[in-house]
Parts: C-alpha cells; sequence; structure tokens
C-alpha cells in the first residue's frame, strides 16, 4: 500500500493502537475540521500524540512519528462545541509530511512491524503460553481488567492475535503504548510488552504489600486510639488522668524546680521518653519512679540557717550538760558561718562509749542551727550501692542512702548524722568505706554522682557528723576527713545533772506522771548511778528510772496515794538489791597487793593486782585471763625486778628457788592493755622485797625493760574509777601530766598526782 493523504489529529497525553475502539473529545478548530472533512471523505482520521501535551499549534517536529489510522464510528456534539469522536484503530502508519491551514493533513505510509518470519510453531507456542501466563498474572495483580476481558484475551490461540488483544486491552499508560506502536518487528513488541507486563505486575505487588503494611498498621493506630480514649473516658470518670496528665503535672514542676538548667533538660528527656514507653509499660513504670525521684530532690533549694551565737549556745546548754568540746567546736562554726556569710561546712565524727549522747547531741545541734535533721544508720551496711545507689537498668533500683537521705530533707543543706561509721563493712558487693571517701570529702562531694541519679549532686553544704565508738576500725583514708571529737564518759557529778534535768522528767512524761507525783532524793538518785549501773552512758541509768516510774504508777493506782518519794532506804523496794559494789580501798598496807587502774567500754575501774612468791624453780604463772599485752608487761616488770636486784641485796639465785604468781580477781573478764605494767612491777618488788604497799594509793602506766614509764589513754575514766574507790594518790607517766591538767576539778579535786618517769618515781611513793 503505498502513500496516503488524510487528514490529521493531534491528540494530548493518548495513543489510540490497532483494534482498540475508543472515544476522545475534540475542541480544537483544526481538529475539529479535520474530523468534518474526514466525514466528507472515507471517514478515515490519522491519530498521533503529541510529544509535548502542553503544545497548542503543533507542527510536524512536535509529534511522534508513528501514529494509527482509525475509522470513525460515531460522532457527538458536546457543549461549548466539543466534539466527542468514537473511533476504531486500523492499522499503524507513519507521517511523512504534515501541513494544511484551515486544518491538518498528513501524507502518511502503513507501518506494520515485521512478522516472526521463519520462527518454528514451537517457538511461537512457547511464547504463547509464556505471555498468557505473564497476562494472567497481571490481570491477577491488578484487578484493572474485567474477568470476561481477561477470559476473550486468554482464549487466543494466535501469537500476533494475542499480541494485539494485549496491547488493547492492558490499561497501559499512553507512553507504553507509544512506545509498543513504534516498535519495528513483532519479536519487539512481544519483548516489550512482557517486560512492560512483568514490571506492571512487580509495581503492583509491592504497592499491594505496602498498602497492606498502611492498613495494619492504620487499623493497629485507630483501634489503639479508640481503646485510649475508652480509655481515657474511664479514668476520667475515675479521677485518674494517664499519662498526658501526668507528664503535663511533670513538666508544671519541672517549671517550679528551684534547679540548674542540665537538671530540667534531663528531665524533659526524661518525660518524653515517659510519653513515647506508653503508660502500662514497665519501662515507663521505672521511668516514673526516676523523675519523680529527680523532681523530689533539692537541687538548689536551701534552709534558712540560723546565725545566732546566743541562741545556740542557751539550746545546747539546755538540751545537754557537759560535753563542752563539742558545743565550743558546734559555736566557732557557727561564727565562721556569720563571718564568712557561708563557707564549708565541717565533717565532725563524735567518737566514745555507747550511751554517752552522740546521737542526741547531733539532733540538739541541728536544732541549734535551725537545719533538717536527717539520720542514717550505716551499722552492719556492707554493699557500696547502699552509699552509691543501685545503676538504673537493674530492676528495683534505688537512690543511695545519702541522696535519699537528703530527698527526704527537702533542703540541700541539712545536719546529716553518719551512725555508726564504725560498724560499715566491705565484702565481694564493694567496699563501702571507699564509697564514704567521696562523700565525706570537701574537695569532691560538690559533685557527688549517685549511681541511680546519673547527675552530679551538690553534698558540699550538707553538714555531716559522724558517730563511731572506736576509731581503731575505720580506714586511715577515711579518719583523715573528719575532725574528731572525743565524747568521754560522764563523771558522778555529770550523771547527776542528766538524770535529774533531763532523764527523770523524760521518763515521767513517758509514764504519765505528773511533776509532783514522783520524788527521787539526791542520795537515791546517787545510789542508782553508783550501786545499779557501771556504764560511760546514761543508758541503763535510763532504764532503771523508767523502772522506777512503772512501779510508781502501780503504786498510785493500787494505794490510792497522791505522790511517792523514793529514797536511799526504799531504793530496794524500786529496783531490788544493788548490783554492783565498787571496791573500796584496802583498810590496811598489805605486801604484794597494789591497786591498778583500767578503761573498760563502759567507763573506769580498778583492779586490784596480788603476787605472790613460794618457794620453787623460778617459774612465772600468770591468772585472771590476761591478754597477750598485759602478759607481755608481766615479763618486762619481772625482767626489770631481776636487773635491780643487787641494789636491794637480794641473792644471785632468789629467782631461780621461788616461783612468782600474779594474779587479778575476777578471773572470768578478759583483761588486756598497756597501762598494767607498772601495777604488776610494784607489786612483784612488794612482793621480793617483803615491803607493804599504802593501800590508799592507785596507779598506771606501761614499762619498759629498763622501768622507764610510757604514757596511757582513758585517763578521765580511771581517775573517775579512782575516785569511787576512795584512793588519794595517783601515780601516773609524767608524759600524761598535760591530759591531767586539762580534766576539771570535779575529777581532779581530792586527788594527788605523783608523775613518774621511771619505776624508781614509783618505789618512792608506793611503799611504806
Amino acid at each position: 500500500m503505498g502513500e496516503i493523504k488524510i487528514p490529521v489529529v493531534a491528540l494530548r497525553a493518548m495513543t489510540i493502537l490497532p483494534e482498540m475502539i475508543t472515544h476522545f473529545d475534540v475542541s480544537r478548530s483544526k481538529s475539529v475540521k479535520a474530523v468534518e472533512q474526514a466525514l466528507k471523505d472515507e471517514q478515515r482520521l490519522f491519530i498521533v500524540a503529541q510529544k509535548d501535551p502542553e503544545t497548542e499549534e503543533p507542527k510536524q517536529e512536535h509529534l511522534y512519528e508513528i501514529g494509527t489510522v482509525v475509522e470513525i464510528k460515531q460522532i457527538v456534539k458536546m457543549p461549548h462545541n466539543i466534539l466527542r469522536v468514537l473511533v476504531e484503530g486500523l492499522f499503524g502508519a507513519r507521517l511523512k509530511q504534515l501541513k494544511g491551514e484551515e486544518y491538518l493533513e498528513g501524507l502518511v505510509v502503513r507501518a506494520d512491524p515485521q512478522d516472526f518470519g521463519s520462527m518454528p510453531s514451537s517457538g511461537k507456542e512457547a511464547m504463547l503460553r509464556n505471555l498468557k501466563e505473564i497476562f494472567k498474572g497481571y490481570c491477577e495483580n491488578s484487578r484493572k481488567v474485567g474477568k470476561d476481558i481477561t477470559r476473550q484475551v486468554l482464549e487466543c490461540e494466535e501469537l500476533e492475535k494475542m499480541i494485539a488483544q494485549v496491547m488493547v486491552h492492558a490499561p497501559l499508560s499512553w507512553e507504553q503504548q507509544q512506545s509498543l506502536l513504534e516498535t519495528q518487528t513483532m519479536k519487539e513488541r512481544y519483548e516489550m510488552l512482557c517486560i512492560v507486563l512483568n514490571n506492571e505486575v512487580e509495581i503492583e505487588r509491592f504497592r499491594r504489600g505496602i498498602q497492606e503494611k498502611v492498613k495494619a498498621r492504620v487499623d493497629k493506630n485507630q483501634k489503639e486510639y479508640i481503646l485510649r480514649e475508652q480509655m481515657k473516658v474511664i479514668r476520667e470518670e475515675l479521677g485518674d488522668e494517664g499519662p498526658g496528665a501526668e507528664a503535663e503535672q511533670f513538666r508544671k514542676a519541672v517549671k517550679e524546680l528551684s534547679a540548674s538548667k542540665e537538671v530540667k533538660e534531663r528531665i524533659e528527656k526524661e518525660i518524653q521518653r515517659f510519653l513515647n514507653a506508653g503508660s502500662n509499660s514497665a519501662e515507663a513504670s521505672v521511668i516514673r519512679g526516676y523523675i519523680e525521684t529527680l523532681l523530689d530532690l533539692p537541687w538548689d533549694h536551701r534552709g534558712e540557717e540560723r546565725l545566732d551565737l546566743d541562741k545556740a549556745k542557751k539550746i545546747l546548754e539546755k538540751e545537754h550538760y557537759g560535753l563542752e568540746k563539742v558545743k565550743e567546736r558546734i559555736l566557732e562554726f557557727l561564727a565562721v558561718r556569720k563571718m564568712l556569710s557561708g563557707g564549708e561546712s565541717p565533717i565532725l565524727c563524735l567518737v566514745g562509749p555507747p550511751g554517752t549522747g552522740k546521737t542526741s547531741v547531733a539532733r540538739s545541734i541541728a536544732h541549734a542551727l535551725n537545719r533538717k535533721y536527717v539520720r542514717i544508720c550505716l551499722g552492719g551496711v556492707h554493699d557500696e550501692a547502699e552509699i552509691r545507689g543501685h545503676r538504673r537498668t537493674y530492676i528495683g533500683a534505688m537512690p543511695g542512702r545519702i541522696v535519699d537521705g537528703i530527698r527526704h530533707a527537702g533542703v540541700k543543706n541539712p545536719l546529716m548524722v553518719l551512725d555508726e561509721i564504725d560498724k560499715v563493712s566491705s565484702d565481694h558487693r564493694g567496699d563501702t568505706f571507699s564509697a564514704l571517701l567521696e562523700v565525706l570529702d570537701s574537695e569532691q562531694n560538690m559533685k557527688f554522682r549517685d549511681h541511680y541519679v546519673e547527675l552530679p549532686v551538690d553534698l558540699s553544704e550538707v553538714m555531716f557528723l559522724c558517730t563511731a565508738n572506736d576509731t581503731q576500725t575505720i580506714p586511715r583514708p577515711l579518719l583523715d576527713r573528719m575532725e574528731v571529737i572525743e565524747v568521754s564518759s560522764y563523771t558522778e557529778n555529770e550523771k547527776m545533772h542528766i538524770a535529774k534535768d533531763h532523764l527523770l522528767q523524760k521518763q515521767m512524761k513517758r509514764h504519765g506522771l505528773k511533776k509532783n507525783q514522783l520524788q527521787i532524793t539526791e542520795k537515791a538518785m546517787g545510789k542508782i548511778i553508783h550501786q545499779y549501773t557501771r556504764e560511760a552512758g546514761v543508758r541503763n541509768l535510763e532504764r532503771k528510772l523508767a523502772s522506777v516510774c512503772r512501779k510508781t504508777d502501780r503504786e498510785l493506782l493500787e494505794s490510792g496515794k497522791k505522790r511517792v518519794r523514793v529514797t536511799e532506804k526504799n531504793l530496794e523496794k524500786y529496783l531490788g538489791k544493788t548490783i554492783y559494789e565498787f571496791q573500796e580501798r584496802n583498810e590496811k598496807d598489805e605486801i604484794g597487793i597494789v591497786r591498778g587502774l583500767a578503761w573498760t567500754s563502759v567507763g573506769g575501774d580498778t583492779l586490784e593486782i596480788e603476787v605472790n612468791l613460794m618457794p620453787g624453780k623460778g617459774n612465772l604463772e600468770l591468772t585472771g585471763q590476761m591478754g597477750d599485752v598485759m602478759q607481755e608487761s608481766a615479763r618486762a616488770g619481772i625482767s626489770y625486778i631481776r636487773s635491780i636486784s643487787p641494789e636491794y641485796g637480794l641473792e644471785k639465785d632468789y629467782f631461780q628457788e621461788h616461783d612468782i604468781h600474779i594474779h587479778i580477781p575476777e578471773g572470768a573478764v578478759p583483761k588486756d592493755g598497756p597501762s598494767a605494767g607498772i601495777t604488776m612491777a610494784t607489786a612483784m618488788l612488794s612482793a621480793v622485797l617483803e615491803k607493804p604497799v599504802r593501800a590508799d594509793v592507785a596507779m598506771t602506766g606501761e614499762i619498759t625493760l629498763r622501768g622507764r614509764v610510757l604514757p596511757i589513754g582513758g585517763l578521765k575514766e580511771k581517775l573517775l574509777a579512782a575516785g569511787s574507790a576512795g584512793m588519794k594518790t595517783i601515780i601516773v607517766p609524767k608524759k600524761n601530766q598535760r591530759d591531767v591538767e586539762e580534766l576539771s576539778e570535779e575529777i581532779t579535786g581530792g586527788l594527788e598526782f605523783v608523775y613518774a618517769e621511771a619505776m624508781e618515781d614509783v618505789i618512792a611513793h608506793a611503799f611504806v
């Protein structure tokens, strides 16, 4: 077939294929006239697509080269001068030339693709089956092709017809249709069609997968939204407003919180995590607890401190009798704070026997300074996490005791008592003492890091006050960070004042007794102190007074009396027989018996050391449960005596022919310490020389092989015991003279002191 002269219509974004029945609208005047001209002739048009749909007056270069010759089947006039033209595609054609003024007219040549040529029928059958399978898959995935059309296409048994039908009925884009139309051979058209359909199948599969995921997510979100809304309504009915309201409350608390920017940013971050975690998850519960802890901490909130020296002094004097060193140190601290308007808080360690008021004096100091009082008992703590806190990764994690104490105080400058710091221990869970180093170091504790809080906590304004019975178990580096104040035993006079002014009133109040319902005479009180208690502090004394109060309650109720008067004579009625009897001094001077002085954990005591000489082989026997130190002192004493024996005219073989037996009464009580050396040496020398020792002399001090007298400790308690036993002269080491001079007249009054540098000084004053 040769060249054909035919009216041309250019379509925007539309391609018509052979065997395709479709319609299009024309509105441009040239296109309308082209259709009208076609109707006058053979009712045929050449339809070609524009390369650019926006072109209004297309020329040949604006059109694709390949188009389709169609036959007009129907024309419908639409409003606004629009013609709707129904056409059927006849065959593909190539545009050779385009011209026309009133309408476009083209010279076209038929352009059918080459057939499969000499391809065997088996090859064409394979291609046909493959195309059917691809088209079937395409129809199943896209759902754009009706079932009737699908069946009709799949019933084709010729490859060429099958290709034509698939091109027509597959809802491809106009660009894809144009590409297929421009293919030169049927083989190319087949391959391109397979590729296009396969791509469409894959795209549709991915699209469907995404759509299903989106739908599932939307369904899930919709479900969660509905449940959340229902939960919200339920919570509103119950008065619980849910995590959003909780988070809002947290944010409001953050705005009101007195803290640094770093702390507030951290809390805001945790609030956001709390919202993202979901209200009922385990993580939300952990985060909630963490946020509440951070909000409870007094980051920059300080309590108002009382800087009135006179008022503080009055409070301390009123609430505690004695303890002069402690009171003096607190007033000094207060004076420094007032002069500097701030400054570092001291770390004090009160060391002394049980019951001497270490913990209660801390409460009085807090009252005097108007500071919040926090007490942390460290007795038996052996886990480092108790001090530093647990890491938040652990279930049940919580802050350490230090941070928790500050949280409960509500201010960053409380008075914190670390009670029984000498009872802390360490094991495989960490070194607790080392954890306390950072807490009690004024150079480090301004940025103390608790493992739970994870933010630096300022402890520099906390006034730490530690208590201990003994400093021996406290490691040296920790002890070095504290200022140690000795709280020594109370004298009988101090106990009398404490009992009358504090303990009796306290126990009467606890037992419902009015002021005039119970009276204890001064002599009766002295007997309770002297013969019913033996201690450094006043705990047992308080228990005895409580016992008197209980019996008074019963007596008042049973007898109908108005008041009870406890005297020295009727005291046994309330407390039973006396428990302790102080060993009074001996009535006469004796040979081989010397009174020594000892320190115990409950105060001082006197020890009567006895020595006997017997014919024997030079053995030394020690009885009375003496410890290693005391046994060594005894051996040093006998060596010294043997070295000076020629001065006293003793025979050379005297010590080889005699056994020496040293005994300390109350054998069931263990005894040890470095303060009985001169006492045992004096007793042995008295027995050897058969010279009596003065009964009113008591002594304490350690001895060396050469007879030097070494200093000892616990002098106050020992002198109190000596005074109670009725001793007149006390021999103490020369180096302890300054300790004696520091003691009050109440303790040293009536005692004569001999300061010994060597055994010669002891011997000169001890023997009759």
